[in-house]
């Protein structure tokens, strides 16, 4: 069997994959599901936090797997997903992201560019330092309750250092470099899974990118930016039928 891959995003740790691993019935030997490097773990010294930095470090993870990977990404892992498969597209079997693509008319959102601006995101990070104010605002933005009180106690100074030189490095989200024309590079054996009602990538985005690079995209009604965890049988029962 093909190794299982899934890379979380921000501001999330692997805590965000258990719903899901438990849904597809895996195996501790069946899968990976890394820590982005400073979040929720130590980031090595030298490591840059960048995108490139990051997409890099993917990149080692699906060598170590011993390639011919099934991975999966949600929001930043899925950009990263995107990235390292298609400057590896032989170390992949199959892919799938879940609601966000590699799109160089996405502009990102409201707080993509807060953290990309200088001043401004320090100050935005000096507020996620209060954790009891911190677990209701991302609740309300769609992240389960669960899974906020696994990790908000996880989001250190590390890591909220980390989401700001890793969205810099991406100008809030606005590709429009080699991460756009390497796309052209993705295995063939991709698909979509997006939450409907997301409020930080609107399904616009997902749609734009299934038409143009021909993928399957499944659209999870009434779920939201953590679709993946919050519907994690639906999506489990999607990503077999995808690996068979």
């Amino acid at each position: 069997m093909a190794m299982k891959l899934f890379i979380h995003g921000v501001p999330d740790t692997p805590h965000l994959w258990e719903p899901l691993v438990a849904a597809l019935g895996l195996q501790e030997q069946d899968y990976l599901a890394p820590a982005l490097p400073g979040f929720g773990c130590p980031r090595p010294d030298g490591f840059s936090a960048t995108k490139d930095a990051y997409a890099d470090w993917l990149v080692g993870q699906m060598e170590a797997a011993g390639g011919n990977v099934d991975i999966v990404g949600h929001d930043w892992g899925a950009l990263l997903t995107l990235r390292a498969a298609s400057l590896r597209p032989d170390l992949v079997r199959s892919w799938c992201v879940t609601n966000a693509v590699i799109d160089p008319d996405y502009r990102g959102h409201t707080m993509a560019r807060r953290w990309a601006t200088p001043v401004l995101g320090e100050l935005v990070m000096l507020g996620m330092r209060n954790k009891k104010r911190l677990l209701p605002a991302l609740v309300s933005g769609g992240m389960p309750r669960s899974l906020a009180e696994q990790e908000v106690p996880l989001i250190d100074k590390t890591m909220r250092q980390s989401i700001l030189r890793l969205y810099r490095s991406a100008a809030g989200l606005r590709f429009s470099d080699e991460w756009v024309k390497g796309l052209e590079n993705l295995p063939a054996r991709g698909q979509l899974f997006w939450g409907e009602t997301d409020p930080f990538v609107d399904l616009s985005v997902g749609e734009r990118f299934a038409k143009r690079w021909n993928v399957p995209l499944h659209v999870e009604r009434g779920a939201g930016h953590w679709a993946c965890a919050e519907r994690a049988t639906e999506f489990a029962a999607l990503l077999q039928s995808h690996w068979t």
